[in-house]
């Protein structure tokens, strides 16, 4: 008991710098649980697809219930998740128009500002470079989840057909 009073008078006195993650300005928990979620809906179609047998006919309440979930997710992918980016990168990070990137030591310093780059590049633009990146994932996921779909349950064949006399029907070259 002696020792854990101790221990805790000594952690007391000391000066410890910690960095609340929450805190930081490039946490948002709005943009990360929506990129979670949309991404998880997304593949949720994985586990689904392999317990629904192929070929079972829809039912009508089945094709609702599909249409609105998917709205749902693409809503959420496409509309939600870059919103909620620009949101954070102009209100959190502050990046506008007025701020200009120079890069680490100044490599990409603008000719109009003295340096040798021709293009002057904003942390706006950055920010709308992001918003493209997160569509084409959102997109490139979408693709391999449809992929799946169509190609689940297709087994590939590795067995050379024979004749009736139980030898191989390939020819050698």
């Amino acid at each position: 008991m002696i020792a854990i009073d101790a221990l805790a008078v000594d952690v007391a006195t000391m000066n410890v710098i910690a960095i609340d993650v929450l805190k930081w300005p490039g946490m948002n928990v709005a943009f990360l649980v929506s990129l979670a979620a949309a991404t998880l809906l997304t593949l949720a179609a994985i586990p689904y697809g392999k317990r629904r047998p192929i070929g079972t006919p829809v039912s009508w309440g089945e094709a609702m219930l599909a249409a609105v979930y998917s709205f749902g997710t693409l809503f959420l992918a496409f509309g939600v998740v870059p919103h909620q980016w620009i949101d954070h990168a102009d209100k959190n990070l502050g990046w506008s128009r007025t701020r200009i990137v120079y890069g680490p030591g100044g490599i990409h310093k603008p000719q109009s500002r003295g340096g040798w780059n021709p293009i002057t590049l904003q942390n706006e633009e950055i920010r709308d470079i992001v918003v493209v990146i997160i569509h084409v994932y959102f997109f490139g996921l979408l693709i391999f989840i449809w992929m799946w779909w169509q190609k689940r349950g297709q087994t590939t064949t590795t067995a050379i057909e024979t004749s009736t006399y139980g030898r191989p029907l390939v020819r050698k070259a």
